[in-house]
């Protein structure tokens, strides 16, 4: 997940405005919701806590693998 970055949230895409790294190597992100996206997606019913489906970039994706295949070889 990277600022300015794309997920997508059950289906939606959206853009990803902060992102904040934590010791763990997880992260906390935020996102804006426009009304009209909650109103015509189902994230607008979604409650603190839901579960959802998340999809990333598929940069990010192709980042990763090529940071995994570097860290092999050194």
């Amino acid at each position: 997940v990277a600022p300015k970055g794309s997920i997508t949230v059950d289906g939606v895409s959206l853009t990803v405005n902060d992102v904040r790294d934590r010791p763990d190597g997880s992260c906390d992100f935020s996102l804006n919701l426009i009304p009209h996206t909650g109103e015509v997606t189902t994230l607008g019913r979604l409650d603190l806590g839901s579960h959802v489906n998340l999809e990333i970039d598929v940069l990010a994706r192709y980042l990763d693998r090529m940071q995994a295949l570097r860290n092999r070889t050194m």
